[in-house]
């Protein structure tokens, strides 16, 4: 029993895997999907990497979030930063929902229905991993 509790302690101490943002460019859309933990710590990965994106002259970025097992108020704010940006700069910009303690802090927030949320099946591009 002991060392079940001492296994049990140790998952739950351990840090989390780094963050990986995997991209994949359509044509002039290109999806972009972090996996792991979008925090303080981590978000600038994915702002700099969305950045590049757009510099690069996509015309629609997609942020699927079904890789995200964390999403703190970075997270949130990147989200409307770039929903703003779009609307502003004149590209598209569309969210893929994440697992439901993701989108939970969509929901608590009030932001669900304001953000551009797509069914990735019409996207074309929830077909990829």
């Amino acid at each position: 029993m002991l060392r079940h509790q001492r296994a049990v302690r140790d998952e739950a101490e351990a840090p989390p895997p780094p963050l990986r943002v995997d991209v994949w460019p359509e044509g002039d859309v290109v999806h972009v999907r972090p996996a792991g933990e979008i925090d303080l710590d981590t978000v600038s990965q994915v702002r700099d990497r969305m950045d590049e994106l757009r510099a690069a002259g996509f015309k629609r970025l997609i942020l699927d979030l079904r890789a995200v097992t964390f999403l703190d108020s970075t997270g949130i704010r990147l989200v409307l930063e770039t929903d703003a940006s779009a609307r502003a700069d004149g590209f598209e910009f569309g969210l893929i929902e994440g697992p439901a303690k993701v989108q939970r802090a969509f929901e608590i927030t009030g932001l669900r229905s304001a953000l551009p949320f797509i069914d990735p099946c019409q996207d074309g591009g929830g077909r990829r991993p």
